[in-house]
């Protein structure tokens, strides 16, 4: 098992890392990866890590949907009225009923067989779409009108919608009919009659222990203090999420899934920093259960049965993209201030099938229903195809449809380099100016920069600096630096070329003309700078600090 564990993990990154290097999703190498140690080729999996491949699957939806959560805004969200709500429902509901009708065309289904399979196509991949437009956030495309926002929260609900339907005719299919219920007074129902009671009941229950969950987790870790550093807060976390997605499963009455994500949302509204801290510890989580996610989704498809259905099995998924799903996306978004190039941005960006579609793909054949081996096949390619297409064409589109807004850090991870300018001189005041770099970068787990200002050539004093540099930032990334030119103006060069955090210098030399020097340059770099400067004076050999912004 370990060394499943170990092929999983090394191959889906390197393969992931080669995909991105030409410039395709990662995950279209995890999948392939998985296609290859999976049972179809090389079957190197042991059969314990496939027999847990549903458990690590919901393990890894969890985490995905909290990092959607953690970057809803409920601004954007407000503005959009029912857009968000329409495409929860509307485009999944179309895609499955033109797939139901084009099935029992092509493959001679009846109607319930047919929308069995548009329920199992026609949900979407929240492994897929959801890091999609978190990305699409951290670089602001769409943000203005929160489009990005808007396809999270539709995902999710939609899921919810086809799951409980898909549900549904599993046992109407399963028991040859559809179950009633008896209510007091003699009054029957049908499950079916009931459907829309609990899609409601499933929304509003998974929304409610979301909410709750989110503030026992406030208490514990804001108020009760239970955890000391980011680790511990995740660790936390996901375990509370994670019970949610396993209770979900024990008692269906509300979405586990669901509720971890609006658990991440709520704790945006009750504590924002809590909220930013463990968006990095997901993200953090993300690294992992994304591997072990696609590795796993191509060790599950079925190759074999591909053959026999290629080319209806595309049409089917043509005929339920492009009529089914397209007539929901404009009904979701009619009335709303999306403009054409907007609407047609939801063809890339919510279309995926991944997650959902390996994790029920095979039930019906399992449950010996007629027709189950084509649906587990389509089910198969409808992942082959439209996750890759879709992670590629999402950030391939968004720049060409969707206008660029203003990123707001407070509901997305902003990846940005922590790099701090240590400018130096041959005084006593550089080991106390590289001293306070090292300080800073250890905190931050940033790199640095050693910049020498040379004015007259002395590569002794040069060499001097580079030893001083590689003993006190030996555990930090640095670079050695030595430009000539007007000191304070190369400073600021330099600050602005390689777009440092911040600048670390000196004021006081060793010599008094130096002192007149170093101060003078220190005073130029603080009036000049736009980048913050940490100033560092030495008076009577007492370092102080005197910080500029």
């Amino acid at each position: 098992m370990l060394a499943s564990v170990l092929w999983i993990l090394m191959m889906g990154f390197f393969a992931g890392q080669l995909a991105r290097r030409l410039v395709a999703p990662p995950l279209i190498g995890m999948i392939l990866v998985g296609i290859i140690l999976g049972p179809q080729v090389r079957n190197v999996i042991s059969s314990d890590v496939l027999g847990a491949a549903d458990e690590l699957r919901s393990l890894a939806v969890m985490i995905i949907l909290m990092k959607a959560g953690l970057g809803l805004d409920r601004e954007k969200l407000s503005q959009q009225g029912t857009v968000a709500l329409r495409l929860g429902f509307l485009p999944a509901a179309t895609e499955a009923i033109a797939i139901a009708f084009t099935a029992m065309i092509i493959f001679k289904f009846d109607f319930p067989t047919g929308l069995l399979l548009g329920c199992v196509i026609g949900a979407e991949s929240p492994a897929v779409i959801v890091p999609g437009m978190l990305r699409l956030k951290s670089l602001g495309w769409g943000v203005t009108k929160g489009i990005p926002d808007a396809i999270l929260t539709g995902s999710a609900l939609s899921d919810v919608l086809l799951l409980l339907v898909f549900s549904l005719l599993l046992s109407f299919l399963g028991d040859g009919g559809v179950e009633q219920i008896v209510l007091p007074g003699g009054f029957t129902l049908t499950a079916l009659q009931l459907l829309p009671f609990q899609i409601i009941m499933q929304i509003l229950l998974g929304v409610l222990f979301g909410y709750l969950t989110a503030r026992l987790l406030v208490l514990l870790l804001i108020k009760q203090k239970w955890a000391q550093n980011i680790v511990q807060d995740t660790v936390i976390a996901a375990s509370l999420a994670l019970l949610l997605v396993i209770v979900a499963h024990a008692l269906p009455y509300f979405s586990g899934y669901l509720a971890a994500m609006a658990m991440g949302f709520f704790l945006i509204e009750l504590d924002a920093p809590l909220a930013r801290r463990l968006r990095g510890g997901f993200d953090s989580l993300w690294i992992v259960a994304e591997i072990f996610l696609f590795v796993l989704l191509g060790a599950t498809i079925q190759l074999q049965v591909l053959e026999k259905i290629l080319l209806p099995g595309i049409l089917i998924l043509a005929i339920g993209l492009l009529i089914g799903r397209m007539l929901g996306w404009y009904l979701s978004t009619l009335g709303s201030n999306w403009n054409w190039r907007e609407r047609l941005f939801l063809l890339p960006g919510n279309s995926a099938k991944a997650t959902v579609q390996a994790a029920i793909g095979a039930i019906p054949l399992s449950q010996g229903i007629a027709g189950g081996e084509i649906i587990l096949a389509i089910a198969a390619l409808s992942i082959l195809i439209t996750a890759p297409l879709g992670a590629w064409a999402t950030m391939t589109f968004a720049p060409k449809l969707l206008t660029k807004g203003e990123v707001d850090p407070t509901k997305v991870t902003v990846a940005t380099r922590t790099l701090f300018l240590a400018a130096v001189d041959t005084s006593s005041l550089a080991t106390e100016v590289l001293t306070k770099v090292a300080d800073l970068a250890r905190r931050s787990n940033g790199e640095a920069i050693v910049l020498h200002v040379v004015n007259t050539l002395n590569q002794q004093n040069i060499q001097q600096i580079e030893e001083q540099s590689k003993q006190l930032l030996s555990d930090i990334t640095y670079e050695f630096l030595t430009v000539t030119g007007v000191i304070p103006e190369e400073i600021i060069r330099i600050a602005q070329e390689y777009c440092v955090t911040a600048i670390v210098m000196g004021k006081r030399g060793h010599k008094p003309w130096e002192q007149v020097l170093i101060g003078s340059v220190s005073q130029a770099v603080l009036e000049a700078s736009l980048i913050p400067v940490i100033v560092l004076e030495n008076r009577e050999h007492n370092a102080t600090l005197d910080f500029r912004f």
